[in-house]
C-alpha cells in the first residue's frame, strides 16, 4: 500500500491499480481508526486485517470515476470491536454478519447487491444497529423489509436517493427510533401508516419530498415528535389528527407549506412555525 501513515491510533493509507496488496509494513498496527482512500475498481481485503483486533471504525474512500468493489469483505466478520463502517463510492458487497456495528454511512453507494433480493436479511447482519445513513444512492428504490426487524436502530437517514418510491409498511416496528431523516427522496409517494407507532420519535425531516400528496392521518399518534422539517412539501395535505401533537415545539418550512399549518396553531400553542431566510446568490450569472 501506498503512503501508508500511522498517528496515533488512527492509520491513513491509499491503493490504486498499480499496487498490489502485499502490505506486510502494516502488520504490526494495532490501529482503532482505519482510513482507506481508494482509486481503483476492484480491491481485495488482505487478511492481516483479521489482526487488527482493536479496530473500531472503517472509512472506505474511493476517487475513481466508478465506484469500487470490495472483495474479500467476510473477513470484517473477525474484527469484534468494529463499531462504524463508512463507505463512499463503492459497490457494496453482501454483508455478513457484524453484530458489533452500531453506525453505517453508506455515501455515493451500489447498493443493489447488499439491499437487492436474495441478499442476506440486514436485521441478520446488523442485528444492533443504531444508527443507519445512506445518502447519494442512486439505485435505491425501496428499503428492504428487514430493517424494520432492527429494534435497536434509533436513527434512519435516507437522503438525496431521487429513485427511493416507498418505504417498509412496517416501519412502525422501529420502536427505539428516535430521529427519521428523509430529505430529498424526490419520488417518494407515501408515508406508510405505521408510522404512528414510532413512540420515540422526536425529529422526522421530509424537506423535498415533493411527491408527498399526503401525511397519513396515524401520522397525529406520533405523541412525541418534537422538530418537523418539511420545506418543499406545499402540496402535501395534513391530517386534522395533527392537532394531537401536542409535543410539537417547531417546525422549519417555506412559506407555502407554513400556510397549511397556520391553520392548526390555535389548537398546538406550543408549536412555532420558523420560514428560514434563504439568500439566491445569482453572481454566477455575472
Amino acid at each position: 500500500m501506498r503512503n501508508i501513515t500511522q498517528l496515533n491510533h488512527v492509520c491513513f493509507a491509499f491503493a490504486d491499480e498499480t499496487f498490489a496488496s502485499d502490505m506486510s509494513q502494516m502488520h504490526s498496527t494495532q490501529p482503532e481508526v482505519l482510513i482507506l482512500n481508494l482509486h481503483t475498481k476492484d480491491y481485495l481485503f488482505p487478511d492481516w486485517m483479521k489482526k487488527m483486533s482493536l479496530l473500531k471504525v472503517l472509512i472506505i474512500t474511493n476517487y475513481a470515476f466508478h465506484p469500487s468493489e470490495l472483495n474479500n469483505f467476510e473477513l470484517l466478520d473477525s474484527l469484534h470491536n468494529l463499531k462504524r463502517i463508512r463507505l463512499e463510492r463503492i459497490f457494496v458487497p453482501s454483508f455478513r454478519t457484524l453484530k458489533n456495528l452500531r453506525k453505517l454511512s453508506l455515501y455515493m453507494c451500489t447498493t443493489t447487491m447488499a439491499f437487492g433480493k436474495g441478499s442476506v436479511l440486514i436485521s441478520d447482519t446488523f442485528p444492533n444497529l443504531e444508527e443507519l445513513n445512506i445518502d447519494y444512492c442512486k439505485d435505491l428504490v425501496v428499503l428492504p423489509t428487514s430493517i424494520c426487524d432492527i429494534t435497536p436502530l434509533k436513527k434512519l437517514s435516507v437522503t438525496n436517493c431521487h429513485k427511493l418510491s416507498s418505504l417498509p409498511q412496517d416501519i412502525g416496528k422501529l420502536e427505539n427510533l428516535e430521529r427519521l431523516t428523509l430529505s430529498s427522496c424526490t419520488d417518494l409517494e407515501v408515508i406508510p401508516n405505521s408510522i404512528g407507532k414510532l413512540s420515540n420519535l422526536t425529529i422526522l425531516e421530509i424537506s423535498n419530498c415533493i411527491s408527498l400528496s399526503s401525511l397519513p392521518e396515524e401520522f397525529g399518534n406520533l405523541c412525541n415528535l418534537r422538530n418537523l422539517y418539511m420545506a418543499g412539501c406545499a402540496s402535501c395535505e395534513l391530517p386534522f389528527s395533527v392537532v394531537n401533537l401536542t409535543n410539537l415545539k417547531v417546525i422549519t418550512c417555506d412559506e407555502e407549506t407554513a400556510a397549511s399549518w397556520e391553520a392548526f396553531q390555535p389548537m398546538l400553542l406550543n408549536m412555532k412555525i420558523e420560514v428560514p431566510h434563504v439568500d439566491v446568490n445569482l453572481n454566477w450569472l455575472h
